[in-house]
């Protein structure tokens, strides 16, 4: 016990002191203002071009996403999701020791790999687990109960995507940490990952609509970044040259199946859905990054651009509103009685079906 015991103190102690010095020293490699750069491009863009333009700019529950914002992102992380991820993981690593007698973290498969292999396999192995999560809380009775805040948004934007229970940070960052961490994957690498999906989120539950040249050619660019760092080209200009040669290469060929690969607000707009299409009581699109995992796993479902479709879920008009009472919800579920309007018996622990064809006509 002393041994975890140190974990977390170590934990505590090296996350308070690693935002404090990201707060007082802006940097290329910084969290925070990588953060704080991305809330205000995706606020400008739907202020400039947004959507739905019917919704208000400042739309309903804006300010309470926008404290989501920094509680799941910083304050959460200081209170115990860094010290539970890391004993999470110091206890699986002990035990395949106590099982097989290797140590994972030593005999390190990505120590001798480029850099860009490691942020791909890092990226796709982490994608590929959240899938897997993400559709297990709309399997599970008990896990939905926590997942409900983040679908208690009813009208979309981007600070949505960082909407969700405390719960959900123990429950996803324990179990995608977990192959990270043995595989090798180091801090700054999951920096570099962890920005790019956040941008991704942020797009997701936005209210913008991006052509898919425009997504690519910055796909491209962030390519052509990556290509520049891990060939080593020398001075400004070869960097410039690498990115400028990514964007117009994503401009004209990777635009062509940026839809098919990632997620984007078209799509994940179905995920939020009060109505569910028959036969997909679970839900549809649980892939938070990359879309090929609906694809394969056959759950996606766009049937139109669903711009105007209701979002949320039955009883979803009676759900708490402020940010302790979602904080917790869920801790005691079976006491929660159903909502005024909600199906005594519904078919799923997640939402009811629509009557076949009632979506398109709306």
């Amino acid at each position: 016990m002393d041994h975890y015991w140190n974990i977390i103190v170590q934990s505590y102690t090296g996350y308070a002191g690693y935002l404090w010095h990201e707060i007082t020293h802006p940097s290329w490699h910084n969290y925070v203002y990588w953060l704080l750069g991305l809330l205000a491009m995706f606020f400008a863009a739907e202020w400039a071009r947004p959507w739905r333009e019917r919704q208000k700019r400042l739309r309903r529950d804006f300010f309470l996403d926008l404290f989501y914002v920094f509680f799941n992102a910083f304050l959460f992380s200081l209170i115990i999701h860094n010290a539970a991820s890391n004993v999470v993981v110091d206890a699986v690593n002990e035990g395949i020791w106590a099982l097989f007698g290797v140590d994972l973290q030593r005999v390190n498969p990505l120590a001798q790999a480029p850099l860009w292999c490691v942020l791909l396999l890092g990226f796709v192995v982490r994608d590929f687990v959240q899938w897997w999560i993400h559709r297990l809380l709309h399997a599970s009775p008990f896990l939905w109960q926590f997942h409900k805040v983040h679908h208690s948004v009813q009208e979309m934007g981007f600070a949505a995507y960082m909407r969700y229970h405390w719960m959900e940070n123990i429950v996803y960052r324990s179990l995608e940490y977990m192959p990270l961490a043995l595989l090798g994957i180091g801090l700054y690498d999951f920096f570099i990952i962890h920005i790019f999906t956040l941008a991704v989120g942020y797009y997701n539950h936005s209210n913008l609509s991006i052509p898919s040249r425009y997504t690519g050619a910055a796909l491209g660019l962030l390519l052509g970044l990556g290509a520049a760092t891990a060939l080593d080209l020398p001075g400004a200009a070869g960097i410039v040259l690498a990115m400028l040669g990514g964007g117009l290469s994503g401009w004209f060929v990777l635009s062509r199946g940026m839809k098919l690969v990632f997620n984007h607000p078209q799509m994940h707009i179905w995920h939020h859905a009060l109505n569910l299409p028959e036969g997909r009581q679970l839900g549809v699109h649980f892939g938070l990054t990359l879309a090929i995992w609906d694809h394969l796993f056959k759950t996606a479902y766009v049937p139109h651009d669903g711009r105007d479709i209701p979002l949320g879920f039955p009883g979803v008009e009676t759900f708490p509103q402020s940010f302790l009472e979602q904080a917790r919800y869920g801790l005691g579920w079976r006491k929660h009685p159903p909502a005024k309007g909600a199906p005594t018996s519904p078919p799923s622990p997640a939402r009811r079906p629509v009557v076949p064809g009632a979506d398109r006509a709306r």
